[in-house]
């Protein structure tokens, strides 16, 4: 069927929407119609020189939308279905089976070459030549996507499904880390570092956890007065001089938990030193160069933890945020700006620069 599409042509070229070819749903696999898409920092991934989805490619993994036809095999999906796109994996090996998705044993071939296991891809371009587009098992930078069974998650229809996208990733990611990864109860404390849409995300869950210390640090005032609506105690600027010290006396002597979304060496390691006592640091942010801490860092039972995904199972965890946000305890939508498919250079843009917490792109704005 005829489609469009928000197409990555070069790493560094701008979106150009296009009309593309986008291929039957095949076994196991749904056709969607988006209402709505989440534009995630790791969208930006494949303008990286070497990263292992290459141009030309539809990126978007933050989609909701509509099911409007069913491939072979597919059951317990029905076309009409709302449903929220979230990351793909296998089902079948050990983590898998064990409700561990996100560290399924094929995920990074399955969400992030942009093009699945086999390696086919379901659109062509008006030349006839393909357009990779299966990132994160969607592709959902367009008007309609393929996904699997396994990566949609069906949700009420009475709810703001164009809002929803985020929910599959960024909202997931940092909600997961706090409640599923770290789990942090009652009167624990933690520290977020980087107050963006994962960030947010863990402070909101942070407080539904009955955390009585919640500290949101990041660069931008506009941000950390966000943070505090939503829940932080307290908050700090990430270019204090004096940081470490600032954070164990607003923890009361270190942190039981810290939260990195930034993927930055050096606030890693200032998330490490602000941890109390067999305390554990979360990592969720794309590592921009290799860490390296000081032998004695880890010293008195810190602990550093790699993060996918929130560790969530989406079918079960989604539902649960959604329920909560009905409770108003989880205002995710207070994240988000929306814009229409064709403004994603301008979405891009913002969410580069930190304009605007979680833009969501609507095809048919």
């Amino acid at each position: 069927m005829k489609i469009e599409a928000a197409v990555l042509r070069g790493a560094g070229d701008p979106y150009v929407i296009e009309p593309v070819e986008l291929a039957s749903p095949g076994h196991g696999q749904v056709l969607v119609r988006i209402a709505g898409a989440g534009f995630c920092h790791t969208d930006l991934l494949p303008r990286t020189p070497g990263f292992m989805a290459q141009p030309p490619v539809i990126t978007g993994h933050e989609g909701s939308g509509t099911v409007e036809e069913v491939g072979p095999g597919v059951t317990g999906i029905a076309p009409g279905a709302h449903v929220v796109l979230s990351f793909d994996s296998c089902g079948a090996c050990r983590n898998c089976l064990g409700a561990h998705p996100a560290y399924c044993e094929h995920f990074y071939r399955l969400n992030l070459t942009g093009s699945g296991l086999d390696g086919a891809d379901p659109v062509t371009d008006r030349h006839g030549h393909p357009v990779a587009a299966r990132w994160f098992g969607q592709s959902s930078f367009a008007t309609h996507v393929l996904a699997t069974a396994r990566n949609v998650v069906e949700v009420d229809k009475d709810l703001p499904l164009e809002l929803l996208g985020p929910l599959g990733c960024a909202v997931q990611t940092g909600a997961g880390s706090v409640l599923l990864a770290l789990r942090a109860g009652a009167g624990s404390s933690i520290v977020v570092f980087g107050a963006g849409g994962v960030g947010l995300s863990a402070v909101m869950a942070a407080r539904v956890a009955g955390a009585t210390t919640i500290v949101a640090v990041d660069l931008h005032e506009s941000r950390l007065s966000l943070a505090r609506e939503l829940g932080a105690t307290a908050t700090v600027h990430g270019g204090d001089d004096d940081i470490v010290e600032r954070l164990r006396g607003l923890t009361r002597g270190g942190a039981q938990y810290a939260l990195d979304t930034t993927g930055v060496p050096e606030v890693i390691s200032t998330a490490v030193d602000a941890l109390r006592p067999t305390g554990t640091v979360g990592l969720v942010g794309a590592p921009s160069r290799p860490l390296t801490l000081h032998p004695a860092a880890l010293a008195q039972g810190k602990n550093v933890k790699g993060i996918l995904e929130g560790d969530a199972v989406p079918q079960l965890f989604i539902p649960q945020l959604l329920e909560l946000w009905r409770e108003g305890r989880f205002p995710f939508d207070r994240l988000v700006r929306t814009y229409p498919l064709s403004a994603i250079n301008d979405a891009e843009r913002d969410a580069v620069a930190g304009t605007t917490v979680k833009p969501v792109l609507l095809p048919g704005g």
